[in-house]
């Protein structure tokens, strides 16, 4: 049996000046939801670092491609899909050129793409990324924490 959920879907031109737009919406729709000042905020911010990737590397600069961004809005948590449409690249070999964070790496020396996802992992409560049709972010942030003291990376990929 399905949980009940409402979904919301919205498709931007690939463009920074669309990231604004939907930084918007998903403030009218986590708050909506009765999340936190604090949680909309890290809402925001790890969107808009997928949508600002997705633009970034997506499409070459003459394309007007689209970015699709889902909101499964469920009793306890927001699931966040943000997905490209353009070229797909290699997971693995994105992830090895990106390297390894460590806590102690300073900002600074952080290859491109690196800290976006570092970000995106420290302000969602789980992430899973999958690249068979384009690229697709998916990012849950629940509504109360109901793994306290988890340790282990929560980014997942699958091809």
């Amino acid at each position: 049996m399905q949980e009940p959920f409402d979904f919301v879907e919205v498709k931007l031109p690939a463009k920074s000046e669309y990231v604004g737009v939907l930084r918007l919406t998903v403030s009218g729709v986590a708050n909506r939801m009765g999340f936190s000042f604090e949680d909309i905020e890290d809402l925001k911010v790890a969107i808009s670092e997928a949508i600002t990737n997705a633009v970034k590397h997506a499409y070459f600069e003459e394309d007007t491609g689209e970015v699709t961004i889902g909101f499964g809005m469920y009793e306890n948590r927001l699931e966040v899909m943000v997905a490209d449409h353009g070229g797909s690249f290699d997971l693995k070999e994105v992830k090895e050129a990106i390297g390894p964070y460590s806590d102690g790496d300073p900002v600074d020396d952080m290859r491109e793409g690196g800290f976006g996802l570092f970000l995106i992992d420290a302000l969602m409560d789980k992430v899973e990324i999958t690249n068979n049709h384009g690229v697709i972010v998916l990012m849950t942030k629940f509504l109360q924490e109901n793994e306290v003291g988890r340790s282990d990376d929560q980014i997942s990929t699958s091809q």
